[in-house]
């Protein structure tokens, strides 16, 4: 690895290091590292555990346990300047514990992370909006035999990389990252590649074999709610169109959780929401970089007491520090899998969407303009 030095037109090469050289442990250093930084392994993984050993007749402590985007179980095993011989079954052993457990089970262990880590937030609510919003009732996680295994050290033995090539003919999926220490004076630096497989050959591997029996039903369960909820959009856009709003003259009915009109700025968008448990109209702030969402919020956050006055009582205000977007929101108790709410659900959502409109459209028109100024 190399710095670029722009004066010079030249590069300097850094100075290789080993862990133990600098003084760092796998626990305290490099595992604590990837979980707050887990998106180091290339893509968005949402860390649910550190040194679990929540298995059964075993004190067995796995490092780091996460989802990703699909609801698979990631099982992170980190090892520093040398991975050992043992470190393939070891991992093995711990996708197999892992392969037990329900959305209940990773529910609640999620929950005990998060009340060390983050008091206050449910894991419900982290885990639907790691899922890009999709309704926590129709997430599914740890489907089948899709529990993945991510192996990092800095050096691997050849009795590793020869035994994780083998397993990978069998669909099991695995992945080695390379993490090397560099050092430039007292700067240090972290390079983390993966090795195996390749990022080339892991385009084409092939996917996951045949569906358990319980993922057909599960897919045939969401097929039901996709019909109802789609059912229920069928109804709301009529009576919402009946209104003063123009907002939803243009919106068809859909399958899912949400549906959105533009409100005239960039990602910025006036939502339906229905679940299980409550419903909600929304302004919902997204226009993928967290810092503009952040002052988008504040913006209107200004004028709070104008925009509520206007509105006829009190919003939710949800800056969400932790996430992208944020929103503002008037929401109610509902199931919409329950026709006999439909009514009181219908009612309370376009009232409050065409009261939220109208409180918050000059607001946002103001801040629309000094976007544009700004860009």
């Amino acid at each position: 690895m190399f710095k670029i030095d722009k004066h010079s037109n030249s590069i300097q090469r850094l100075e290789e290091k080993s862990f133990l050289s600098l003084g760092f442990r796998e626990r305290e250093h490099l595992q604590e590292w990837i979980a707050k930084q887990p998106d180091v392994l290339g893509e968005d993984l949402l860390i649910i555990q550190k040194e679990f050993s929540g298995f059964d007749s075993t004190q067995e402590r796995l490092d780091l346990l996460a989802l990703d985007k699909q609801g698979a179980l990631v099982v992170i095993e980190n090892k520093l300047d040398d991975s050992g011989r043992d470190v393939t079954w070891q991992a093995l052993k711990y996708a197999s514990y892992c392969s037990g457990l329900s959305k209940a089970n990773i529910t609640k262990i999620y929950q005990q992370y998060l009340d060390v880590h983050s008091p206050g937030t449910r894991a419900e609510d982290s885990i639907s909006d790691f899922m890009d919003g999709q309704d926590y009732d129709e997430v599914v996680l740890n489907k089948g035999v899709t529990q993945r295994i991510v192996l990092i050290a800095a050096k691997f033995r050849k009795e590793v990389t020869s035994t994780v090539l083998w397993l990978m003919n069998f669909k099991i999926r695995l992945q080695c990252f390379r993490a090397t220490p560099f050092a430039m004076g007292n700067d240090l630096f972290l390079n983390v590649e993966q090795i195996i497989p390749t990022q080339d050959a892991e385009d084409f591997m092939i996917g996951m074999a045949e569906k358990a029996q319980d993922d057909i039903e599960s897919q045939a369960e969401q097929k039901t709610r996709h019909i109802v909820r789609k059912e229920f959009w069928t109804k709301l856009i009529p009576i919402m169109n009946a209104t003063t709003s123009n907002l939803y003259q243009n919106i068809s009915p859909g399958i899912y959780h949400w549906i959105g009109a533009g409100s005239g700025v960039r990602g910025v968008t006036f939502n339906f929401v229905i679940t299980r448990s409550y419903v909600q109209a929304e302004l919902y702030i997204d226009r993928g970089e967290k810092e503009e969402n952040k002052w988008i919020f504040d913006r209107l956050f200004e004028s709070k007491g104008e925009i509520e006055q206007r509105y006829g009582g009190e919003l939710g205000w949800q800056r969400l520090d932790d996430k992208r977007a944020c929103r503002v929101k008037a929401a109610t108790p509902g199931n919409v899998f329950d026709k006999e709410q439909w009514e009181h659900m219908l009612a309370f959502m376009t009232d409050a969407m065409v009261r939220l409109e109208a409180a918050i459209k000059q607001p946002l028109l103001v801040i629309g303009n000094e976007l544009k100024q700004q860009s």
